[in-house]
């Protein structure tokens, strides 16, 4: 195992977009079990369709405003801030956006790791040549069982 605590400053750094995502407990370190990160999220970041996937996850937002859409029919939008925890099932409809002026930060867990963190690392590879191809990225997805489930709906 790794040194512990976790020294935030010397964990590998992944992008996805405009997408910050430090890995701080990657799959192998703890048999697959999680995949926990630091996420940086600028002003406009984040996912920008709804998608589904097996893998749970839990997001503790750290500073700035993460604004989450949940669910199917209707869609819930969600502002979450400094100190709130938001978990979301495996399977549930869902994309997170920073929607705020400012940068936000948040604690992310995906267990089990697998799924999400294979394809963060390989639409990180992608993205390194320059802006990747859009059905390159849903094809990487859908490889580690992401769906892509279209545009954010109107809320309620």
């Amino acid at each position: 195992m790794d040194k512990l605590p976790v020294d935030i400053a010397a964990c590998e750094c992944l992008r996805l977009g405009t997408d910050e995502i430090v890995v701080i407990a990657s799959g192998e370190q703890n048999g697959g079990a999680l995949f926990a990160v630091q996420l940086r999220m600028p002003p406009g970041g984040g996912p920008p369709v709804m998608h589904r996937h097996d893998p749970s996850e839990i997001y503790s937002v750290i500073s700035g405003e993460l604004t989450f859409y949940v669910g199917a029919d209707p869609v819930e939008r969600l502002v979450a801030g400094p100190g709130d925890v938001v978990p979301l099932a495996g399977g549930t409809p869902h994309t997170i956006r920073n929607e705020s002026d400012v940068e936000a930060i948040a604690f992310g867990v995906h267990a089990p790791a697998g799924p999400m963190e294979e394809f963060t690392r390989e639409a990180h590879a992608l993205a390194a040549g320059g802006e990747p191809r859009m059905e390159d990225v849903l094809e990487v997805a859908e490889r580690h069982g992401i769906e892509m489930l279209g545009p954010v709906p109107a809320t309620t």
